[in-house]
């Protein structure tokens, strides 16, 4: 958690800000407290973002639904005001670092690990998918592992930006390069439906990570790697065996059938 910086807000709707957590295309993601005293993950989106009704009225209806998606692996909603002048949503807190910053620290996975680590993700994609939501955005940094088990976060939400953001604008895009599956890709231009089969594709991209260390698709540029996803196999590394391989390369087929 990083202090509040001078021109950041000292509270969002009736949360105090603590701290900043971290940002990204979206919004900034801040450590809040309630009155009554409960900490929670306030996430504000970019100014810009509210200038836009169309982006408002998709965020509200992304909001009302993610309600309904709680479960022993979400990060639950709790409270959100995508009418405020700076649409905002507050969630459960989750104790716990990152997939990213897990791997990053301390290397892959054992093999068990990944295996628990993938039935906790099918199982709240499961959750999310059930409530007509797609994520769009299922990457190791939106993944947190606390001592019960994963809570997979932003779900629902990322769907709001859609048709507002696009992979061209500075420092925004919906989904992660690397993780996005062929068809939500492709459907940016072709205007193709993206349905929960994507996340799976994303899902196989995550758990890849979480057992190696290295993501399936590598790549310089953005560009690279997007093309690797569409029209390239994944690269799998060789330390990837077995029924746990098997599973990530049916995750990673290119057909979401």
């Amino acid at each position: 958690m990083r202090p509040l910086e001078a021109d950041e807000p000292r509270a969002i709707g009736p949360y105090r800000l603590l701290g900043r957590l971290g940002s990204g295309g979206m919004g900034r993601v801040y450590l809040a407290r309630s009155e009554g005293g409960r900490t929670v993950a306030v996430k504000a989106v970019h100014p810009h973002f509210a200038l836009d009704e169309e982006f408002r009225a998709r965020f509200r209806r992304e909001v009302d639904s993610a309600r309904r998606v709680g479960g022993r692996w979400t990060a639950p909603v709790l409270d959100a005001d995508p009418d405020a002048p700076v649409p905002w949503i507050a969630t459960g807190y989750v104790a716990g670092p990152s997939l990213t910053q897990a791997v990053t620290a301390h290397g892959p996975l054992p093999e068990r690990s990944v295996r628990v680590l993938g039935a906790g993700l099918a199982e709240a994609l499961a959750a999310v998918h059930a409530h007509g939501l797609v994520h769009r955005d299922v990457k190791p940094s939106n993944v947190l592992l606390a001592l019960d088990g994963p809570r997979l976060i932003d779900f629902g939400i990322a769907r709001a930006l859609d048709g507002t953001a696009s992979l061209t604008s500075t420092g925004v895009s919906v989904g992660s390069p690397g993780y996005m599956s062929p068809e939500q890709i492709l459907g940016k231009a072709g205007g193709a439906g993206v349905t929960g089969a994507s996340d799976v594709f994303s899902l196989g991209a995550v758990l890849a990570y979480a057992a190696t260390g290295t993501a399936p698709f590598s790549g310089d540029s953005s560009a690279a790697l997007l093309y690797k996803v569409v029209h390239e196999e994944p690269e799998l590394d060789p330390a990837l065996t077995g029924p746990l391989r098997d599973t990530v390369a049916a995750c990673l087929a290119k057909d979401p059938a």
